[in-house]
């Protein structure tokens, strides 16, 4: 079967974004499938080193052709530059092809929307990455196109464990929401059974795009989380080392978190690429971690592909609760909080008892986030044989 993952590995290259999706063609490979990457968004080049919008594609087009390379994929990938249309990797013919006559499209969070193809691929496939935000939009009036293109997929899937059921606030839209987590391909993160250095740590952006409204009720991002737990290293004599992006507006207050007692490293600095963000969370202790406003306040059920990383190393988390604890469980290798108190209950309980919690972590993340187990469960539900 040819199966065509979309994602924003060129247009975003960073470490964080690079695992996001490498790891879906990784577990489609590993069922056996031809897998393709097409990269066309639509968008113009985001050069990383100039921090800037541009039309030259070079840092992003040589970024994705290392990366196929390194993973094992050869000439199948394609990029095409949304600055002047041009296709690079395999080209437009390939890319063409592809569309017509493969036989799965994965649309990773929107990535793709393919508007000048010739549509002939047997299944479309919609995984959404961002619940309550997706579902908002798509009952937004100024977002009629997204939400026709979202709609003519032939399955949709979503991040959301709790979407449609009682107590999230996700709005009906409509669409069937299939329940699915993000893969995580265990062979590039193997158990770590050495000391880290005595840091929790997490990557993440202040807030990456601004907030929304629903039913007269605002649905932000991990600023306003943050804001809830910036007092949390008065109350715990754990290290705490955030990498963060700086937001929209670079509107971080540095100098104040750094003044509370947090450690800020700017995360565009210190994890340019897949391999330093992996190294990052592989020398960490643990993850500590908020999550956006949005998905705990809609009571989502979303859970991060970062922290199941930290999971596959073995490296535990205390992650804020976004109602995932009802579908995954809580307590040994991953805790989840609401409260500060919680929080830094929950840091205590691991550090007392790290070994078994390394030792969860790892189980976890062979139980529920494996990759193969992961995209041949995207295949089931969606009825693909």
């Amino acid at each position: 079967m040819r199966i065509v993952v979309t994602g924003l590995l060129g247009q975003y290259a960073f470490g964080g974004v690079t695992w996001d999706y490498i790891q879906y063609l990784l577990g489609f490979r590993d069922l056996g499938q031809d897998v393709w990457y097409l990269e066309d968004s639509g968008a113009w080049p985001y050069d990383p080193v100039g921090k800037t919008i541009t039309a030259d594609c070079a840092y992003n087009v040589g970024y994705l052709r290392e990366l196929m390379t390194h993973f094992g994929f050869g000439d199948h990938w394609i990029y095409r530059n949304g600055a002047d249309g041009k296709f690079h990797g395999a080209g437009e013919t390939a890319a063409r092809d592809l569309i017509k006559n493969a036989d799965l499209l994965v649309n990773v969070s929107s990535a793709g929307w393919l508007k000048d193809y010739d549509f002939g691929v047997k299944h479309q496939m919609f995984i959404d990455g961002d619940p309550m935000f997706c579902q908002v939009n798509l009952l937004e009036p100024k977002s009629a196109d997204y939400s026709a293109r979202v709609r003519a997929h032939d399955s949709h899937f979503t991040f959301g464990l709790n979407v449609g059921n009682p107590g999230c606030l996700a709005p009906e839209t409509g669409i069937r929401w299939k329940k699915t987590v993000q893969p995580i391909a265990l062979d590039y993160w193997p158990l770590q059974a050495d000391d880290a250095p005595d840091r929790f740590t997490t990557v993440m952006n202040w807030a990456s795009y601004a907030p929304i409204e629903w039913q007269g009720k605002p649905y932000g991002q991990k600023d306003l989380e943050f804001e809830r737990f910036k007092r949390l290293p008065e109350h715990t004599p754990q290290h705490l080392e955030m990498a963060m992006g700086q937001g929209i507006g670079s509107r971080r207050p540095t100098d104040e978190l750094r003044g509370l007692g947090w450690t800020i490293l700017e995360a565009g600095d210190v994890l340019p690429d897949y391999r330093t963000y992996h190294e990052f969370l592989r020398t960490s202790k643990a993850e500590w971690s908020v999550a956006k406003h949005g998905y705990v306040q809609g009571r989502t059920g979303w859970f991060s592909c970062r922290t199941a990383c930290y999971l596959a190393l073995g490296r535990p988390a205390v992650v804020q609760e976004t109602g995932w604890s009802d579908y995954l469980p809580s307590g040994d290798g991953v805790i989840a909080f609401s409260t500060l108190d919680e929080a830094v209950a929950a840091i205590a309980d691991l550090n007392d008892h790290y070994a078994e919690h390394q030792a969860a972590a790892r189980a976890l993340a062979v139980q529920y986030f494996e990759a193969r187990k992961v995209c041949a469960d995207l295949l089931a539900q969606a009825g693909i044989a």
